[in-house]
């Protein structure tokens, strides 16, 4: 079951449920206005955390910023036409594609076979909505293209695009007065592709743009929020494994044999699973200029 939390003064969060593939909320309260952040992944989504937040004597968002395009964030949208819908130009771009498509079973199995879907995300539809697929897909109001600053009186939020393996339009909303950063799904892999992988490149542009923001909280959107030191922890082993991938030209076994003398010590499941996915996006990457 899902818990409010309330991290600082300013701002609460919803936890994930895995089941559902229902990821984190946020919500920023500011003294003249609100902005959530992502809508969630159903209408009763995100009306149960506004519902629970209105228990708290908390008003409903006059902002909702999405973190990117994935169904699990945006599919809520349509329970919140009241607020002023906030996206980078590229996650609306990708949320056009989906307009005509159909959610029934069938439609779903068919993009699964030809590629455009994956069985998890069809599976968590199916669990989330039953046999009610009235789903609308509703294109945000307000357009940026890199970065937008909200003033919500008392605490700013500053939106931005970084990109990364996982969804190249996403965003992070960093929430200023409370050293908060709320990642979204950016630092994940891509999902979406035949094998999931991690493109090098963009992961480390993704982790020096993550750098610069002075944070202490890091929300994840399928995670509890981790700190500034779990999070550096989590950012160097990326950088590291990205980096020996690249030098060692994608060999699994040498990368997995180097990295394991640089931490000294044996490797965890995570560790292993991350350099089997960048070694995936160093194949698509040499396929691709082969080209």
């Amino acid at each position: 079951m899902h818990s409010i939390k309330q991290i600082g003064e300013r701002f609460w969060y919803m936890t994930p449920e895995f089941e559902n593939d229902r990821p984190v909320l946020g919500m920023v309260v500011g003294r003249n206005k609100t902005l959530m952040i992502d809508a969630g992944n159903s209408e009763s989504h995100a009306q149960y955390f506004l519902n629970e937040l209105r228990k708290r004597e908390i008003a409903g968002p006059d902002f909702v910023a999405l973190t990117h395009w994935h169904w699990d964030h945006i599919f809520g949208l349509s329970a919140l036409t009241d607020a002023v819908s906030i996206a980078s130009k590229a996650t609306k771009k990708e949320m056009e594609k989906l307009l005509p498509y159909s959610w029934s079973d069938e439609a779903l199995a068919a993009r699964v076979k030809e590629g455009t879907e994956i069985q998890f995300c069809a599976d968590a539809i199916k669990k989330e909505y039953a046999s009610q697929r009235d789903i609308k897909i509703i294109l945000p109001k307000m357009i940026f293209d890199y970065r937008l600053e909200i003033d919500l009186g008392g605490v700013t939020c500053l939106v931005q695009q970084v990109g990364g393996s996982h969804a190249s339009d996403s965003v992070v909303v960093y929430v200023k007065e409370e050293k908060i950063l709320f990642l979204g799904d950016c630092i994940c892999a891509d999902i979406y592709a035949k094998n999931r992988n991690y493109k090098i490149d963009e992961t480390l542009r993704l982790l020096d743009r993550l750098a610069a923001f002075d944070a202490d909280t890091y929300v994840l959107s399928h995670g509890l929020p981790i700190s500034k030191n779990e999070f550096e922890q989590e950012i160097t082993m990326l950088r590291a494994i990205a980096t020996l991938t690249d030098r060692l030209k994608g060999n699994i076994q040498h990368v997995m044999e180097t990295y394991e003398k640089l931490v000294e010590r044996e490797l965890t499941e995570d560790e292993l699973e991350v350099i089997h996915e960048f070694a995936m996006g160093y194949f698509f990457r040499s396929v691709a200029h082969s080209i």
